[in-house]
């Protein structure tokens, strides 16, 4: 029994695969979410600023990469949980961000940079997650809420008057 082979010719496909700094970034941001004595990068003055003004769940603040053909370097500045390890915290991150990278995009992680900008509890860290959007909307609710009582109150009060006619004679 003989067994025929196809001829097949292999076509070269030409171009390129390359990310966008925005991609690495986003990959990099949802991957370090769960580390352990990671409270938050941060994005620097005006980025917390921004962010002290409206809400903002943007995972690439405060991350900078350069992207190349098969590596990539990493810049974070993070608030570290006060009672962790600064080199447990490094090396949790080098973990996460060569792992996702590498499984996500092929790239290899050839540099992390990290610089600890802060330490806090993570109460203090939490208190300080709150913006001027999130006190106007409590304010907003606070007056809503005493409106609406005070239309009851008022309501309550005309209810209990007699009519006019019942008044005067």
């Amino acid at each position: 029994m003989a067994i025929e082979k196809k001829n097949e010719t292999a076509v070269a496909t030409k171009g390129e695969l390359t990310f966008d700094d925005k991609v690495v970034q986003k990959i990099v941001g949802n991957s370090i979410e769960k580390v352990p004595g990671l409270l938050g990068v941060d994005g620097g003055f005006v980025t917390n600023i921004k962010n002290k003004i409206v809400n903002s769940d943007n995972p690439t603040d405060g991350i900078d990469v350069e992207v190349g053909k098969e590596q990539v370097a990493v810049d974070l500045s993070i608030i570290m949980a006060y009672g962790h390890n600064a080199h447990d915290v490094y090396k949790a991150l080098v973990q996460a961000i060569s792992k996702q990278v590498k499984d996500t995009t092929s790239l290899e992680l050839v540099e992390l940079n990290v610089e600890v900008v802060d330490i806090q509890t993570s109460k203090e860290f939490e208190s300080a997650q709150t913006t001027l959007q999130d006190r106007v909307t409590d304010a907003g609710s606070v007056v809503k809420e005493k409106t609406s009582n005070g239309v009851e109150s008022v309501k309550s009060s005309t209810a209990n008057m007699v009519s006019d006619d019942e008044r005067v004679k």
